[in-house]
């Protein structure tokens, strides 16, 4: 008898081994990671089993505790249309860390898709893409939200006994000819806009018509409003009742594919979007062609450099990069292979945002990964930045 409950016990002490190895085996590919500082680690793996087939990869990996950092989107010399590096932006904050972030026009820094950083809204449009909603109050915890979204903003008043309701054209962009625009304070000192066209200047609490200058441009924004920027001289009847002392108000109409709030989206600090939500909550998604427009041929299904933020099963933030484009040093990663690296970590929630020549991870002021580029590190429009508590 004694033998025999000795001989289960050795079984069930295997067992518990087996188990125990098992679940060490990611941090084995992992390695020891380096404390940069409490709650943030940084991680580098070569693993070559990341991608399929085997080859040469290194991806970059920082971990940090949402209760210790704060995480923020923060733009270009703080300027929309603008570029800078992500090195430069993160030593303009005294970042511990950084990643680059949202897609935009690399001529000019203009956003494509949907921006929100430091609680205004800064880039709309209708075309929907993954993206991270941030919220990261200055105590407290980081909380992040993920969906697949499109914005638009709204211009609403009253005049002339009517109510009125009128779609913004664009916000803090290229003011295109027969279209309201929105610039705010984060675009620049003006509008930097020809003169064909009229501008009406916002301010006060409750947000006011102040004055309206027509054929002029380059209108000073205030630092308590906006300016309202429509492209040519032929007012249709909404525009032409907007008077001086008007009262105005601007709505936010998002659209969310997987049940994300209006009330979260207007509550965070920062929405960055991506390309390619790849899970939610355990959900591994593949709808990237159908509902994002990205081209399996070119994107998906094509290795580069890659740039990821998650959340893990433990409610640990993660940033990734990813070198690409070097094929006797790192291949990139298609989306198949970040799928791969999304079970490593055990992510319940991540998207991939901006990458190629534009990925860059930043660790106590260096950049860390190498990036394709053959002229250096890529300026890019934004950043998000992990800043201690």
């Amino acid at each position: 008898m004694r033998k025999s409950r000795s001989w289960i016990a050795g079984v069930v002490l295997a067992l518990v081994w087996t188990g125990a190895a098992r679940s060490a085996q990611p941090a084995a590919w992992l390695g020891a990671p380096d404390h940069l500082a409490e709650g943030i680690d940084y991680f580098r793996s070569v693993d070559r089993s990341l991608v399929n087939p085997p080859g040469p990869v290194a991806v970059y990996l920082l971990r940090l505790d949402a209760s210790r950092i704060r995480l923020t989107s923060v733009h270009a010399h703080d300027e929309i249309m603008g570029l800078e590096t992500v090195d430069s932006i993160a030593a303009r904050y005294r970042a511990v860390a950084a990643v680059n972030g949202g897609f935009f026009n690399v001529t000019n820094g203009d956003p494509q898709f949907v921006l929100k950083e430091a609680g205004e809204l800064v880039s709309d449009t209708s075309v929907v893409k993954g993206a991270v909603i941030i919220r990261s109050p200055p105590r407290g915890r980081t909380e992040l939200d993920f969906d697949q979204l499109s914005a638009r903003m709204k211009l609403k008043f009253k005049a002339a006994g009517r109510n009125w309701v009128v779609p913004i054209g664009g916000i803090d962009t290229t003011r295109a000819r027969g279209k309201l625009m929105l610039y705010n304070r984060r675009y620049h000192a003006d509008t930097d806009t020809a003169a064909n066209g009229v501008e009406w200047v916002v301010s006060g609490r409750p947000l006011k018509i102040t004055s309206v200058r027509r054929n002029l441009g380059r209108t000073p924004i205030p630092a308590d409003g906006a300016v309202l920027s429509f492209g040519g001289l032929d007012l249709p009847e909404a525009l032409a009742a907007l008077l001086p002392g008007v009262q105005v108000s601007f709505e936010i109409g998002w659209a969310t594919l997987n049940g994300l709030s209006a009330r979260r989206l207007n509550a965070a600090d920062d929405v960055v979007s991506g390309a390619g939500l790849l899970r939610l909550k355990r959900r591994v998604f593949t709808n990237w062609l159908t509902v994002e427009n990205l081209s399996p041929q070119n994107f998906i299904n094509m290795r580069h450099p890659r740039t990821l933020i998650g959340v893990d099963a433990r409610g640990a933030i993660w940033l990734a990069a990813i070198d690409g484009r070097q094929p006797d040093y790192s291949v990139g990663m298609t989306f198949a292979e970040l799928e791969t690296l999304c079970d490593r970590l055990q992510l319940t929630d991540a998207l991939n945002l901006d990458g190629g020549g534009s990925t860059t991870m930043v660790v106590k002021g260096k950049i860390v990964n190498k990036p394709s580029e053959p002229t250096g590190p890529r300026p890019v429009s934004d950043a998000i930045l992990a800043i201690l508590r």
